[in-house]
């Protein structure tokens, strides 16, 4: 309980609303378009596992919608993420032959995605 003068305005009390709910999406693409987006389910965490699975779903978006590209060859650029460097997924790379471009060490001036879009500057 709180003390104040009979004369003092009421306190006003303020409800609580929940904010929107956050979205980790993943999107591949070459220069046709996106070849996959992979949506993490809420509450999930992206690990090594979950980002050998998604890249699970890329080999198969790539066999459907590209077909060729996978026997001439997959070339990925993804950033130093822990799930992106992790021995699992690196093992996973190997065993596709899926060669990966050289990102910079928690470069934040070389974002993979920059690199696309720089053409839709004015």
């Amino acid at each position: 309980m709180t003390w104040k003068h009979p004369s003092s305005p009421v306190t006003k009390k303020f409800k609580v609303q929940r904010s929107a709910a956050k979205v980790m999406a993943t999107v591949f693409w070459d220069a046709k378009g996106v070849i996959l987006l992979d949506i993490l389910p809420q509450g999930q965490c992206i690990n090594a596992a979950r980002y050998c699975s998604t890249l699970d779903r890329l080999k198969e978006a790539i066999r459907r919608k590209r077909p060729g590209l996978l026997r001439r060859g997959v070339v990925l650029h993804h950033d130093n993420a822990t799930p992106h460097s992790a021995n699992l997924t690196q093992q996973w790379l190997q065993r596709y032959s899926w060669e990966i471009l050289p990102h910079p060490a928690h470069s934040p001036d070389l974002a993979p995605s920059a690199l696309t879009f720089i053409c839709l500057d004015p």
